[in-house]
């Protein structure tokens, strides 16, 4: 446009030929000035942030999580279809999952039978009731290093994690031992520790730790991703997060890598499942807006599912000769 008013202003002038088109005359003479508009001066800055804030987040984020990060830093003037219309023009786009699974979960025939005590059921009312966990892995060029977790379904946050070059039952127990020594117990409150049927999480060391602790076992059925459906979607975005294009020499530099991606996702990756805040932050908030009433009793806040509170119940045997009752409350 630019080219052809040029083209022509000695003939009609400028004026004349804008009106004819309709476009600004004023709009033509700043672009010949050379001086860069206001629209693209801010288009400059927000692409500056956006690309800030995808570099510091392990470049994981689509637009709606790195719009969401910007207005937690201040930015609360930027619209989210401006970081959309900038992440598409750049080609800066969220982590996608690439590759084939590899099959972990391995059952024991010989194993003894356990309950489901969650049917798909993944909420909990307070930190410590329902602990999910799993385990994966990760190549480098030394090798494999498999990576358990214990996810506490509270709050998503990671509370146990070990590594090892096998895939044997301790290390899962290591990681479930962790967990354990991180989250303090609350009276009255069961624990229940959900898992996929593997021999890893149906063996006796599991078991041994399960018992000492008072902890109750629950596994899925086998072969059904759905009945541990929070921890395979956890596994999905670890690798998706952490692995992208990224390649480690040796099993040292990797688990360095796991330990700060585990950092990162308690303290700072935004759950879209919490409001879009850190397990760490949503915990705190949560703690916040607790009250206590006069007899000094906790009272849950609104948001609590009180339903979760019984669900090791149905495990519990009444001895014989007595009948029990369990009561919902409404």
């Amino acid at each position: 446009m630019s080219a052809f008013i040029d083209m022509k202003r000695a003939s009609f002038g400028v004026q004349p030929i804008c009106e004819t088109l309709g476009v600004s005359a004023s709009a033509f003479y700043h672009r010949a000035s050379g001086a860069k508009s206001a629209r693209v001066l801010e288009d400059e800055r927000v692409l500056a942030l956006i690309r800030v804030i995808y570099a510091e987040n392990y470049e994981a984020y689509g637009y709606r999580r790195v719009w969401k990060e910007a207005r937690r830093r201040g930015h609360t003037g930027v619209p989210r279809c401006q970081v959309q219309r900038l992440m598409a023009e750049h080609d800066i786009r969220g982590a996608k999952r690439r590759g084939k699974p590899w099959r972990t979960t391995v059952a024991d025939p010989a194993a003894a039978e356990r309950p489901d005590l969650v049917n798909r059921d993944f909420t909990a009312s307070r930190p410590g009731e329902l602990f999910v966990a799993d385990f994966t892995y990760v190549r480098c060029w030394q090798g494999t290093v498999f990576f358990a977790f214990v996810l506490d379904v509270y709050s998503r946050r990671i509370v146990g994690w070990q590594f090892a070059d096998h895939m044997r039952a301790p290390l899962v127990v290591d990681a479930l031992q962790m967990a354990l020594a991180k989250r303090e117990r609350v009276d009255r409150v069961e624990l229940v520790h959900h898992s996929d049927r593997g021999s890893q999480y149906t063996s006796s060391d599991l078991a041994a730790v399960l018992a000492e602790h008072d902890v109750l076992a629950s596994v899925g059925s086998t072969g059904d991703a759905y009945d541990n459906a929070m921890a395979e979607s956890f596994v999905d975005t670890f690798k998706t997060e952490l692995i992208a294009d990224r390649l480690w020499r040796t099993k040292g530099q990797l688990e360095l890598a796991i330990v700060r991606w585990v950092g990162w996702y308690n303290h700072v990756r935004l759950h879209g499942e919490l409001d879009d805040v850190p397990p760490i932050e949503f915990e705190a908030a949560r703690q916040a807006s607790k009250t206590l009433d006069p007899a000094g009793l906790e009272v849950l806040d609104s948001n609590d599912h009180h339903d979760s509170s019984l669900r090791g119940l149905s495990a519990i045997q009444a001895p014989p000769g007595i009948t029990t009752t369990i009561t919902q409350p409404n």
